[in-house]
C-alpha cells in the first residue's frame, strides 16, 4: 500500500518510537513530585518542552502540551477571547480554517459573540488586506492557519500578523500542517499544532501563548501545564512528540525539495493524463507534499475505493464521501469543483516509483468510474432555447453529469435548467461552468429543490 494521506496523519517516526519506549521506562512517575523518580520525570518533561519551544521559536514557559491539537485550538481561542472580553466580542477567522477553529467560532456566536469569516481567493489564500479591513475596535482575536490542510496553500501569516499588531489584536495561528517543515514567521501571538501531523504520537498538541497576551483559562483547571491542560501529562507521548519534531526538522530542507518536485509532477501530469480535471490550490506558495485535484463526472467515494483497491491511500474533500453529505467547506469557499476530489499528501520518504505508479493507474481508475456512472458522450444539437433536466433525488456527481450530457443539445445562447435537491450542486454546477467555459446564470427556488440555469457559450 502506498500511503498518500500524510496531511491526515504521518506514520510514527523512528525517533519517536525510540523516545516513546525509553520514556515508558523512565517517565512513568508524577513530574510534580520531589522524589527521585518524580525528578527524573520532571527532567524529561522540561527537556521536551525546551526542544519543542526551540522548534517553534518561543520561550519554554510560553508552551503548553495539550491532549490534542483540537484541544489546543479550543483552549487557545476560548482563553484569548475571555482574556480580552473587555475589548469586545468580535472574532475574525478565514473561511478555510480547520473545523476545530470554525467549531470554536460557532460556539462563540452561540454565546452572543460576533464572527467575521474572511473569504479566500480561488487559490485558497486570503488577502492580508481583507483581514486588515475586518479588524474593528471591538475585535478580541483573529485566527489564521499557516497552511491549508486540504489544498496545501500557504497563508500570508506575517502580513496578517503585522496588520493585527498595528491594531493591537492578537493573532492565533493554527500551524498543524506546517510546523514539521519549519517555524511560522511573523509576529503571531498564539500558536497551535498537533504531533501526529509530523510523525509524533497522536494525543499530543501544542499551545503557545506569547508573554503579554491577555489569556484567561476557561473551565476547571489545576496546577499542571500553567492550568491550560489539566490532568496528568502523557509524558512518554510528549517526549516522543518533541524528539520527532526535532528529528523531522533536520530532514525538512532536503525532503521539501524532493517532495516539491514530486507534487509538481503530479500537478502537471494529471490534467494531461485525465480529461476534465481541475487542479486546485496555489501553484507556488504551498506546502511541499500536498496536491489536490477534482475530476468531473466522478463519484468521490467510489474513486477513493477504487484507488484503495489499486494500492493507494488518498483522501477527499468531495461531498460524495461516506463521512459527509455536504461539500468540503474549503472547496466551497474557494468556489472550485468538489465532485471527484482527490487529495494526495506525500509523507517524507515517499518513493518516486510509487508516484509514477499512481500516475499510471489513475487514468484507468477514473475512466472506469466514469463509465459506471454514464459520463457524457457527444450528442446531436437540437434547436431548443431552454432544456429542463430533472436530477431531483440524485446525488453528486449525477446532476453535473446530466448537465454535461445535454449542454450540446441546445444552441449556442440557449439555456439548460437543472433541477436538483443536492446541496453539492450549488457548488459543482458553477464550478463546472468555470471549467467548461459556459455561463452560470444563477439559481432560483423550484417546486422541489432548486433550479440552476446555465447558458451555452461554446
Amino acid at each position: 500500500m502506498s500511503y498518500f494521506d500524510a496531511a491526515s496523519a504521518v506514520p510514527l517516526h523512528p525517533v519517536a518510537r525510540q523516545a516513546l519506549l525509553a520514556a515508558l521506562d523512565d517517565g512513568w512517575a508524577d513530574p510534580s513530585r520531589l522524589y527521585r523518580e518524580g525528578r527524573k520525570a520532571r527532567m524529561l518533561l522540561d527537556a521536551a518542552r525546551e526542544a519543542a519551544a526551540e522548534a517553534v521559536g518561543c520561550r519554554a514557559d510560553e508552551l503548553t502540551f495539550t491532549p490534542s491539537g483540537t484541544r489546543a485550538v479550543h483552549t487557545g481561542i476560548a482563553g484569548a477571547l475571555a482574556g480580552r472580553r473587555r475589548t469586545g466580542r468580535h472574532l475574525i477567522v478565514s473561511a478555510v480554517e480547520h473545523s476545530s477553529v470554525l467549531h470554536s467560532a460557532e460556539a462563540f456566536e452561540a454565546e452572543g459573540g460576533q464572527v467575521t469569516r474572511v473569504p479566500v481567493l480561488r487559490t485558497g489564500a486570503v488577502e492580508a488586506g481583507a483581514y486588515e479591513a475586518a479588524l474593528r475596535p471591538d475585535t478580541a482575536l483573529a485566527c489564521l492557519q499557516s497552511a491549508n490542510h486540504e489544498v496545501g496553500t500557504e497563508q500570508p501569516v506575517a502580513a496578517v500578523a503585522e496588520a493585527c499588531r498595528a491594531a493591537g489584536v492578537p493573532l492565533l495561528v493554527d500551524a498543524a500542517q506546517s510546523l514539521g517543515w519549519g517555524r511560522v514567521e511573523g509576529g503571531w501571538s498564539l500558536l497551535t499544532a498537533s504531533a501526529h501531523k509530523w510523525g509524533g504520537p497522536s494525543g499530543v498538541g501544542l499551545l503557545v501563548v506569547r508573554k503579554g497576551v491577555r489569556f484567561a483559562v476557561q473551565g476547571a483547571s489545576d496546577e499542571r501545564e500553567s492550568g491550560r491542560a489539566p490532568g496528568f501529562e502523557n509524558l512518554p507521548a510528549i517526549v516522543a512528540a518533541a524528539a520527532s519534531l526535532r528529528a523531522v526538522r533536520t530532514e525538512a530542507g532536503r525532503e521539501a525539495v524532493r517532495l516539491r518536485e514530486l507534487t509538481a509532477r503530479i500537478r502537471a501530469r494529471v490534467p494531461e493524463l485525465v480529461p476534465d480535471v481541475e487542479v486546485v490550490g496555489e501553484p507556488e506558495r504551498r506546502l511541499p507534499g500536498i496536491v489536490t485535484f477534482s475530476c468531473l463526472y466522478v463519484d468521490g467515494e467510489t474513486l477513493l475505493h477504487e484507488l484503495d483497491r489499486a494500492g493507494f491511500a488518498v483522501s477527499s474533500g468531495s461531498s460524495c464521501t461516506s463521512s459527509t453529505l455536504t461539500p468540503s467547506h474549503v472547496l466551497k469557499a474557494m468556489g472550485v469543483l468538489s465532485e471527484g476530489n482527490v487529495r494526495v499528501s506525500l509523507p517524507a520518504g515517499a518513493a518516486e516509483e510509487d508516484v509514477e505508479r499512481f500516475l499510471d493507474v489513475l487514468p484507468g481508475v477514473v475512466a472506469g468510474v466514469r463509465e459506471k456512472l454514464g459520463a457524457p458522450v457527444p450528442a446531436a444539437t437540437v434547436q431548443e432555447d431552454v432544456l429542463v433536466v430533472d436530477a431531483l433525488g440524485k446525488r453528486c456527481p449525477i446532476p453535473v453529469i446530466e448537465l454535461a450530457k445535454v449542454i450540446g443539445t441546445v444552441p449556442v445562447g440557449g439555456r439548460v435548467r437543472v433541477l436538483s435537491d443536492d446541496e453539492a450542486a450549488r457548488l459543482d454546477i458553477p464550478a463546472w461552468c468555470e471549467m467548461r467555459d459556459q455561463e452560470y446564470v444563477g439559481e432560483e427556488p423550484a417546486e422541489k429543490g432548486t433550479a440552476y440555469s446555465v447558458r451555452r457559450l461554446t
